[in-house]
């Protein structure tokens, strides 16, 4: 066997200037029936390359919107988004997706779904299913290849969606609220599992999440929103040490994260209560 090909500086340095990620100054507006309203103000944060960075804030906050603007999903916003110190318009290969919603192709088999990205892109048939065959397994779902997504539970479904867009092989990952559907045991398991995937991958990550435990959980660093505008209120270094073992989650200083990151939120949730109640009282002097 021949030894292992040493892999060069500036190769090393070109992978890492494109996982990183840099938001700029980011405003966003949206014209509605009541008028202009701002959904995100003068927002500026980076993702580091091989980072997980959460983004946590109350309903209302702009966290999607962030999200489908870095993901290249939504134009005309001031600012700017870079990858690896390139500004960037729209969608960019080196970024991929997962979503709330289900996204399986129901009349495809788990194997034809994770396959679905390496077929458009012109793969052969038998190394685009060996690739697929490999990021089904580092999902736990060996032996279901040939299952159909009717067949499989929710969170089955989120691990074919994970998967199909890990077989893309993105070096940036963008995940809005993939677990949210999701009953609280299969989160933290499902959560753990793409985790592993990360590290293992040193795949540069983004999570949206209203859950403060899984952001917790899962982040080196985590964004706090205000409510609307959504402004960076926080970043919270979480120097927790991994893997985050069920010892780690237990302990007092993770219990501290999650409390003041809760204290955060609780301030802008109760602003964001006392707006809308504001709103409707005007609506109904009308």
């Amino acid at each position: 066997m021949s030894a292992p090909t040493a892999i060069s500086a500036d190769v090393r340095t070109s992978a890492q200037q494109v996982g990183f990620v840099g938001v700029e100054n980011i405003v966003k507006r949206f014209v509605t029936p009541e008028g202009t309203v701002c959904a995100v103000d003068d927002v500026s944060f980076d993702v580091r390359h091989g980072e997980f960075l959460s983004i946590i804030g109350p309903s209302g906050c702009g966290k999607s919107t962030l999200f489908n603007i870095i993901g290249g999903l939504l134009g005309d916003y001031e600012g700017r988004v870079t990858v690896g110190g390139e500004t960037i318009r729209g969608t960019h290969a080196a970024i991929g997706m997962v979503f709330q919603e289900e996204s399986t192709f129901p009349w495809r088999n788990v194997l034809e779904n994770v396959a679905f990205p390496l077929e458009i892109s012109g793969l052969p048939k038998a190394e685009r299913h060996e690739r697929a065959r490999h990021f089904i397994g580092l999902v736990g779902l060996d032996g279901f290849e040939r299952r159909h997504p009717a067949e499989l539970s929710g969170g089955m479904r989120q691990r074919v969606a994970i998967a199909r867009t890990l077989a893309a092989a993105p070096q940036i990952l963008l995940m809005d609220e993939p677990f949210a559907a999701l009953d609280e045991q299969t989160r933290l398991l499902l959560g753990d599992k793409v985790l592993q995937i990360q590290q293992s991958l040193k795949q540069t990550t983004l999570l949206i999440t209203h859950n403060i435990t899984e952001a917790v959980q899962l982040s080196d660093r985590i964004l706090v929103m205000t409510y609307r505008p959504g402004r960076v209120k926080r970043i919270v270094d979480i120097e927790l040490p991994r893997p985050r073992t069920s010892e780690i989650v237990s302990s007092t200083a993770f219990g501290h994260h999650v409390a003041e990151i809760w204290n955060d939120l609780r301030e802008e949730a109760s602003r964001g209560m006392r707006d809308e109640e504001a709103h409707a009282r005007h609506r109904g002097a009308l």
